[in-house]
């Protein structure tokens, strides 16, 4: 029986149906599957402003193969937007009010699937997290991404917007080229043309069987998106028919499939705490040394922007994930008979899928590297883990020894780096911006933008508690655990501490003897919350560690 019999059928229902008939709909329609459209469309997200018409497409689906289609909406923020600014602190925790909100409308409504139509950062894993946790029929349909902007000829993209502030304020671009990246990098809508998180996100819905082939690369402003939408709600009525729910796609084995594809294409390191959570709910927890135990045995393939000079389209043209994921069953690294929302398998769908492009997809006999492109440090100043998106740090700076540049915000590191008092060698710190600290575990952008636009990626490293946008590059190492705010030994250092990043080896550690760190435990107090009123204040009391997905307990 249907879910929606709860809302719909018998005489005890009539109220029900009463309030049904008040919206316009017909007996007809209240006889078929009820389907919730969720839409993340706004007017203040570039990656959002087209999912009107998305949805238009995906209702039009779920009606040719019988159902009935129910918009639905959602929250979203935008990161860029929101970045440098107190706003931040809202950007990761709006990843839990997404996924209460589908649970709730889901559940409230009685609704017997979902088709998600997120595009950015968390948006697309919230929506998921919510699905999952609900464990009923479910497809994501990704708004796509934007194509790259073009400035002054060259292709380019919003990390290169961040890259020449840095540059301007060194010095080293005036305001006529800062203008015309400013307005010419993002050239419409969709979500930002690199392999930042909205698109790793994008691309790990459609390894994971989530999502149908496409929806990681096709370009937003392409008709075959709107195509997508369609064959997306065409395939939810079939899951529903056939009741195959979330969790059976969503599951150890098809995030380990997730794994490695995320390894062979470079994604953002905020895809560590977002698998982690989508893991969690799916009842299938794993832990960071799965990561490194994948990424030990994938070849990175890809280096998408702010890796390399290749954009999102450039994927899609060589191939997209589908051709990714056929270079990785070559060799046994993903389990291609799992299910997936087309009603075929993982082989199945990649089938023929062949690289077009061995500048965006490298042959997997030729990759950049015979390893991953994440990688978790352990050691005294991250005791339970920390994340670095290896592929985008210069091979000079895959071990690093410096002296500690301390700072207990983002605010104060971004001032000292703007007035140029970073130098090469440097290990820039900067604390309280985890999870509880900051709160909300703010994107640290602006800093590693400004260094590399500097051009002191290839000389200083970073290292924080709170986390880096997917167009961040350099040696930013994030997700430090447990965080300063909770005592972490991240908490204790001081300026001019040497300390030593070996990411092949996996290792992160301050020069400090044990004695040492315990003497400066013993004096230090944790300061006052940053926020003390409204939700994020809530937030801050019941999220958990990077470690462990940073959701709330």
């Amino acid at each position: 029986m249907l879910r929606s019999a709860n809302v719909t059928q018998g005489a005890e229902r009539a109220p029900n149906r009463s309030l049904f008939y008040a919206l316009g709909y017909t007996e007809e329609e209240l006889n078929r599957p009820l389907v919730g459209v969720i839409s993340a469309y706004s007017e203040i997200v570039p990656g959002h402003q087209h999912l009107d018409k998305l949805a238009q497409a995906a209702c039009t689906g779920v009606s040719m193969a019988g159902g009935t289609p129910i918009l639905l909406p959602s929250i979203g923020i935008c990161d860029g937007i929101a970045m440098g600014h107190a706003g931040m602190k809202y950007s990761l925790p709006s990843r839990e009010l997404i996924a209460d909100s589908v649970e709730t409308m889901a559940q409230a409504h009685q609704l017997d699937g979902l088709l998600l139509l997120p595009n950015c950062d968390k948006i697309v894993p919230g929506m998921l997290m919510g699905a999952v946790r609900l464990d009923i029929p479910a497809v994501v349909c990704s708004g796509g991404p934007m194509l790259a902007g073009r400035v002054n000829g060259e292709p380019t993209t919003l990390s290169k917007m961040f890259e020449a502030v840095g540059s301007f304020k060194a010095g080293l671009i005036g305001e006529a080229q800062l203008s015309a990246c400013e307005r010419d990098c993002c050239p419409g809508c969709g979500s930002c043309s690199g392999m930042y998180t909205a698109n790793s996100m994008n691309c790990l819905c459609e390894a994971i069987g989530i999502a149908l082939p496409g929806n990681g690369t096709i370009p937003a402003v392409h008709a075959a998106r709107l195509q997508l939408a369609k064959r997306a709600g065409q395939a939810l009525l079939r899951l529903i028919e056939q009741n195959v729910t979330a969790r059976q796609i969503v599951n150890e084995k098809s995030l380990r499939n997730a794994l490695a594809c995320d390894m062979a294409l470079g994604c953002s390191s905020n895809s560590v705490l977002h698998l982690l959570a989508i893991a969690g709910e799916a009842g299938a927890p794993m832990d960071l040394a799965t990561f490194n135990e994948v990424s030990a045995r994938t070849p990175n393939l890809c280096h998408l922007a702010p890796a390399g000079p290749t954009h999102m389209e450039d994927l899609y043209f060589a191939g997209g994930v589908a051709a990714v994921q056929n270079e990785l069953l070559k060799r046994g690294l993903l389990d291609g008979s799992l299910p997936t929302v087309t009603g075929r398998t993982v082989a199945e769908n990649t089938a023929g899928c062949e690289i077009r492009n061995q500048e965006a997809i490298r042959p997997i006999e030729r990759p950049y590297s015979e390893t991953g492109g994440l990688r978790i440090l352990w050691g005294n100043i991250a005791e339970r883990g920390c994340v670095v998106k290896r592929s985008a740090v210069a091979p000079e700076m895959l071990c690093h020894s410096g002296p500690a540049r301390v700072f207990d915000s983002e605010d104060a590191a971004i001032a000292e780096i703007y007035a140029g008092q970073i130098h090469p060698g440097d290990v820039v710190v900067i604390r309280y911006e985890g999870p509880k600290g900051g709160p909300g575990m703010r994107e640290m952008l602006n800093p590693t933008s400004a260094l590399a636009g500097m051009g002191l990626d290839k000389s200083v490293a970073l290292i924080t508690d709170g986390r880096f946008s997917g167009a961040s590059r350099g040696a930013s190492i994030g997700h430090v655990a447990p965080e300063a705010a909770e005592g972490g030994n991240l908490a204790l250092l001081r300026e001019g501490d040497i300390i030593d990043v070996d990411i092949p080896a996996a290792r992160i550690n301050a020069r400090l003897f044990e004695a040492e760190l315990e003497a400066r435990r013993a004096v230090w107090q944790a300061p006052p919350p940053n926020i003390t009123a409204g939700w994020l204040a809530r937030y801050a009391r019941m999220v958990s560690g990077a470690d462990r997905g940073a959701v709330l307990r």
